[in-house]
């Protein structure tokens, strides 16, 4: 049985949970692939006194046919009841049976795909919580799901009968670097961190990704074998991930792409114009859509400044727009691009992703995790109108803002005269945009530290991609 790896705090959570002496309702989300079927199969040892899932994509009859199916599974001897409300009470029949036992553990996986169009799911599903688990203090109920969007609006922030009744939110995030580390030692792989770093910047800490990978070969070889192969397994993951999400994927995947081509991210009146979609609810359901299943983040463009940026942050996806979606008839074309301009350049704008996801790894590396701190991305310009883009800003509560400087290169980083003015025109853009009165310290932040070089005093720090392996948790 494959061990569980990188889980811990939600592990400590959910004995935590197991532990009280009421009924527990746990609403469980995160991004497919994630792991969070697996994380609740493992911590149950597969013992569970109802489990059933959801059909992707499913009709009502394939809903109810598979949810009536698990129910016989577990001891059911009725016919199949008609309708969500007798399906919930023939439920309730077989765990009223369960009033002995110290935990009776309901699980409900991909609890979105049940339901269907006006097919009264939610409300039979706050109707059989209320009328009979929530009054049998055994009952241990977990409901999973990778349409976050769904859990958010349907469970957590319901208004009717489920209003307040999950007593625990447990989100499940891709790995961090220390999880990925932790993830490949335990195939007992030899690979460098720099290899590690390199594929992190195309899956992500996606666990299902990660378990794709050989370890025995090398990171350009399989990033080939997972999107360029003939039978490649990811060639098609992005088309499923948006259809296994949204009922209606096509305006997330327009976004999706739009935001692709924007490294720095876009504005919702910018999202808005650009793919002609009116400033409504519905491109705010949209935003919020792809913002809880970690697609996307949503900024504030500076501390002093209301407008917000929306910016794609899922590293699968931004691999799949920019090398995949143009397909390739070279089945080694990563391989064979190693050193291009355009694979650099990816390198460069995935690394500053990779340290964005890490902000708390770097607050940690410049001692920062004891204070209160700010940190946002912020577009501005100076007084003669040239624009600065800066990815990373740490505003701190003691008198000081540091400013972000992020360097891909696998050797130390050689700054450059003509690097040096491209950073100080940054540095003078923003110290006529912030009128805080505070001090500019800089900070780089690289792979792999810096080489002698006569710029190097104008870094009050420096941090490399180590720094971003550590783990948070101690």
């Amino acid at each position: 049985m494959e061990k569980l790896i990188g889980r811990e705090k939600e592990l400590a959570k959910l004995d935590k949970y197991i532990a009280s002496d009421r009924p527990e309702f746990i609403a469980v989300y995160g991004r497919r692939r994630v792991g969070k079927t697996f994380l609740i199969r493992r911590y149950f040892n597969e013992r569970f006194d109802f489990f059933t899932t959801g059909i992707i994509e499913g009709s009502y009859k394939d809903e109810t046919d598979a949810f009536y199916l698990s129910l016989r599974k577990y001891g059911y001897k009725g016919k199949k009841p008609s309708g969500w409300l007798n399906m919930f009470e023939a439920l309730a029949s077989l765990i009223n049976k369960k009033a002995g036992k110290k935990r009776c553990v309901i699980f409900i996986d991909e609890i979105s795909c049940f339901d269907t169009r006006n097919s009264g799911f939610v409300k039979a599903l706050g109707h059989f919580w209320n009328d009979t688990a929530s009054r049998q203090d055994n009952v241990f109920f977990v409901i999973c799901g990778s349409a976050t969007s769904w859990m958010i609006r349907n469970v957590i922030n319901n208004k009717g009968g489920l209003h307040n009744r999950a007593t625990h939110e447990l989100s499940l995030r891709p790995f961090d670097l220390y999880q990925t580390e932790q993830y490949f030692k335990s195939k007992r792989s030899k690979w460098s961190r720099v290899s590690i770093l390199q594929t992190y910047m195309a899956l992500g800490g996606v666990p299902y990704y990660l378990s794709l990978l050989d370890m025995d070969d090398s990171t350009a070889n399989n990033i080939d074998n997972l999107f360029f192969a003939y039978d490649a397994p990811l060639k098609d993951e992005y088309r499923r991930l948006f259809r296994s999400l949204y009922k209606s994927p096509e305006k997330y995947i327009d976004v999706i792409e739009l935001l692709a081509s924007h490294r720095g991210g876009l504005t919702r009146a910018e999202i808005s114009k650009k793919l002609k979609i009116a400033s409504s609810r519905h491109l705010t359901d949209i935003l919020d859509d792809l913002e809880y299943c970690d697609f996307i983040r949503k900024f504030r463009n500076g501390m002093k400044n209301n407008s917000e940026i929306y910016q794609l942050i899922d590293f699968f996806t931004i691999f799949h727009n920019q090398f995949v979606k143009k397909p390739s008839s070279d089945t080694h074309f990563w391989r064979n691009t190693i050193n291009t301009p355009a694979q650099n350049n990816w390198y460069g704008l995935s690394y500053e992703r990779v340290c964005m996801f890490h902000i708390q790894h770097i607050l940690k590396a410049l001692r920062l995790d004891t204070i209160h701190t700010e940190f946002y991305a912020l577009r501005c310009e100076d007084a003669d109108g040239k624009k600065a883009q800066i990815d990373m800003v740490i505003d701190r509560s003691d008198g000081l803002i540091d400013i972000c400087e992020v360097k891909y290169s696998l050797g130390k980083y050689a700054m450059t005269a003509q690097e040096y003015n491209k950073i100080q025109n940054r540095l003078d853009a923003f110290s006529q945009w912030d009128k805080s009165g505070k001090g500019l310290h800089l900070v780089l932040i690289t792979v792999n530290g810096v080489a002698k070089s006569a710029y190097n005093d104008m870094f009050q720090r420096i941090i490399v991609a180590d720094d971003l392996f550590c783990n948070i948790a101690e």
